[in-house]
């Protein structure tokens, strides 16, 4: 295929190349290859989110950047990709999340939300006249009020594609952090142990990563949470002194 016929392809968002490939899908792709990363752990007792926080400048309130979100008392969410195009679909998230109490009287299900966003997701690439959400979703929480139900994980694609997972990581750095949590990930491990394994996924991507730059939350039968910034503190600082003591045996 010579440059012509391809950048043909780039300008329709619902045009197949004839090797079968949607261009702006794999550019929207690369959008949350560019994001700060963001990872889901499912534990025993819940699911783990964790996110790095980019700031532009040092005169930027860090906290004003948001990646992980509540979607409702068992539903959380983490972002990864273009902010404005993950607001959206957080927002109608949070909307589908709340129609579902009012309508049925009951929470929505974790795949039940995920798949709801995924076909939002995937009408982007059906029509002319739109682009893909240049945005990657982790949809986690528990199934059910979340008092019996099991912990549940799921990724969205750019492509409107949902997957469910262990453990997974989107943004930057992504293959080196999954591959981390491939090596780390067990059934049996607790939810504080996820905690700690999510700060260290995170610092595989980037070792200078501090407390303030760092955003956890959990979900359990209690319901989302958000992680402290001291608790997290106090994992990185275990984690550095683990680091020393394994250099001071060799």
């Amino acid at each position: 295929m010579n440059q012509n016929d391809q950048q043909a392809y780039d300008r329709g968002t619902s045009l197949f190349s004839p090797d079968g490939r949607i261009y702006q899908v794999e550019y929207a792709r690369e959008a949350v290859n560019r994001g700060a990363p963001s990872l889901g752990i499912r534990t025993t007792e819940g699911v783990v989110l964790a996110a790095q926080r980019r700031t532009s400048s040092s005169l930027m309130e860090g906290d004003s950047i948001e990646k992980l979100h509540k979607l409702d008392d068992f539903l959380g969410a983490a972002s990864a990709g273009h902010v404005a195009d993950a607001r959206r679909l957080i927002d109608d998230a949070r909307t589908a999340a709340q129609r579902n109490r009012l309508r049925y009287g009951e929470p929505l299900g974790v795949e039940t939300l995920t798949k709801t966003i995924s076909d939002e997701i995937q009408e982007t690439t059906q029509y002319g006249g739109t682009r893909p959400f240049g945005a990657a979703l982790l949809i986690a929480g528990l199934d059910g009020d979340g008092t019996e139900s099991r912990p549940r994980l799921y990724q969205t694609d750019p492509s409107g594609a949902p997957q469910e997972w262990r453990a997974v990581a989107i943004g930057s750095g992504r293959d080196d952090i999954q591959e981390f949590l491939e090596a780390n990930w067990s059934d049996s491990l607790t939810l504080d142990a996820g905690v700690e394994l999510a700060v260290r996924a995170l610092l595989i991507a980037d070792d200078e990563l501090d407390a303030h730059s760092v955003t956890i939350a959990t979900i359990t039968t209690e319901g989302y949470r958000d992680v402290t910034e001291s608790e997290i503190e106090e994992v990185i600082d275990r984690y550095a002194e683990d680091d020393d003591d394994s250099e001071d045996v060799e």
